[in-house]
């Protein structure tokens, strides 16, 4: 279902268009992959979010749905989970997923202008879906018109990439071979958008939530479990400035960046993937 505010005319049409046609496609095929890598961290966030049986939960920027289904479960049959998304190929594989579960909704919508009902919702949630908006102090906005008396908002975002390995160090090596854009406004909608805490607490509180609160995750993530080590670098190139880099190269160039990130990633092998670092923000606000 679509309230048409995903089309290019809406006040976030860049983004609409990138996670339609550019990356959408590309995190549905790498959709295990990438839940597997960043699932620990949601974990953590819907935990912090005290989670129970018959709320009514709202997931945003729900992607290819493993949030929203887990969610669903812990609300049971009596509550209701929906799914809020730009990318309609991202909801598609949604949809698939979550069949079968009668108390879950999938909308591709444009959560800043999204006619959310009033006081819909005893909790919000996202897993690194809320860092893309235009405008985020209306988009919150919106979202705390949405929340019910007594409701708590809670996302998990990322800290800066000097913090977080699994994209720093593949988009180094490639930065070693190719000249990489200028670097653009750290607070423009993108993976590191919210990495100022406190910024983002201004934020949130411009948008009218008056509690809010915010813990740092440091933990170690698995990236690429039970992939070959030709997957290995292929996902990782597909990460971030690495991935744009790759997409505009020619073939030659392609496998000089290969090899520069198998280098690259090579002391961060573990058993079952590469280990590395990574640093998340974990906000609550009502």
């Amino acid at each position: 279902m679509s309230d048409g505010s995903t089309q290019d005319e809406g006040p976030n049409a860049q983004q609409a268009k990138y996670w339609n046609d550019v990356a959408g496609p590309k995190w549905v095929a790498l959709a295990e992959a990438i839940n597997g890598q960043i699932q620990p961290i949601g974990h953590a966030a819907m935990e912090r979010a005290r989670i129970e049986r018959g709320q009514r939960v709202l997931d945003v920027g729900c992607g290819c749905g493993q949030t929203s289904l887990e969610l669903a479960q812990r609300v049971g049959e009596q509550g209701h989970v929906d799914g809020l998304d730009l990318s309609e190929p991202m909801l598609a594989e949604a949809r698939v997923r979550g069949a079968e579960l009668k108390n879950l909704q999938f909308t591709a919508a444009d959560v800043q202008v999204h006619g959310l009902q009033e006081a819909a919702y005893d909790r919000i949630f996202s897993r690194f879906g809320v860092m893309f908006f235009d405008d985020p102090e209306a988009a919150f906005a919106n979202l705390r018109g949405a929340l019910a008396p007594g409701g708590q908002l809670t996302f998990v975002c990322w800290q800066e990439i000097g913090s977080n390995p699994w994209m720093a160090v593949p988009g180094a090596a490639v930065a070693s071979l190719v000249e990489m854009p200028p670097p653009t406004d750290p607070h423009s909608p993108g993976p590191f958008a919210f990495a100022d805490a406190e910024r983002t607490r201004g934020i949130l509180n411009g948008a009218g939530f008056e509690q809010v609160e915010f813990e740092s995750l440091e933990v170690p993530l698995t990236i690429g479990r039970g992939m070959t080590d030709a997957q290995l670098v292929e996902f990782s190139l597909q990460m971030g400035p690495a991935g744009a880099a790759m997409r505009e190269a020619d073939e030659a160039l392609r496998i000089r960046l290969r090899a520069a990130v198998a280098e690259a990633i090579e002391p961060h092998k573990g058993a079952e993937g590469l280990v590395m670092d990574s640093a998340a923000w974990i906000f609550s606000a009502a």
